[in-house]
């Protein structure tokens, strides 16, 4: 981890020095505020439940995640900077590492700066804390899973836009394929086939409070997947 740390502050001073992190924090930290009190009606409700507003984070980071990540690897081939990172004294997998680091931490640290959110209405409710923390542990995972994806996107293409759009496209299938289960009239193995591949289904567990071992792996072995693919676009550039 010390030896990745490197590439993870120049991600992050990276960041740090650019107006798309503040625009993105300020837009994610707004909109999920406005749909918690506005669009959900949570007074109305009079439930003591977070489930809509975290149903809603999915469609939020189908946006929030492309804008972080499109630039990761496209910005280096259109400078013609990813060449030097490969004669620097790290592996591909260090390379990958440090370039999902810096997002994940950085969308984990916007997640944190919604806690105001559900802490401002305890005093209006019984909520059961072990249920807000299994889903905040559920976007993160999601967060992880999407990140994963989109700096593999970015690994593609030299231009920024492309990246975004095809990794919005991308997540927002993902999200919805469980849709088209629900909607028609598909034989059990394929409605449970189609339901697997999908990000809502298996965040559905943790929104509900469940702490479910297989979207664990889901999501786990989704992050790792597109990593490694990550990893294997990398090797196959540099050996061109």
């Amino acid at each position: 981890m010390n030896k990745v740390m490197p590439l993870i502050r120049k991600e992050l001073r990276y960041y740090a020095n650019s107006a798309v992190a503040y625009v993105v924090g300020v837009v994610f930290l707004v909109i999920s505020a406005v749909v918690f009190f506005s669009a959900n009606h949570f007074v109305a409700k009079d439930q003591a439940t977070l489930r809509d507003y975290f149903g809603f984070m999915p469609f939020l980071f189908t946006v929030i995640v492309p804008a972080l990540t499109m630039r990761s690897w496209a910005e280096e081939q259109r400078q013609g900077t990813l060449e030097i990172l490969f004669t620097l004294p790290y592996s591909e997998w260090k390379l990958v590492l440090g370039k999902f680091l810096a997002p994940f931490f950085l969308t984990a640290f916007l997640l944190a700066l919604t806690l105001p959110v559900p802490l401002s209405v305890l005093p209006l409710g019984h909520f059961d804390i072990g249920v807000i923390v299994t889903e905040y542990i559920g976007m993160l995972l999601l967060l992880a899973a999407s990140i994963a994806i989109g700096i593999w996107i970015s690994s593609l293409t030299r231009n920024q836009v492309t990246a975004f759009l095809v990794t919005a496209a991308a997540l927002l299938v993902l999200t919805l394929v469980n849709q088209l289960a629900t909607l028609t009239a598909l034989p059990g193995w394929l409605a449970g086939a189609i339901n697997y591949l999908s990000l809502s289904y298996h965040v559905d567990s943790f929104v509900k409070g469940l702490l479910d071992s297989r979207d664990l792996l889901y999501f786990l072995g989704l992050t790792s997947l597109f990593l490694f693919l990550n990893e294997r676009s990398l090797v196959l550039r540099k050996w061109r």
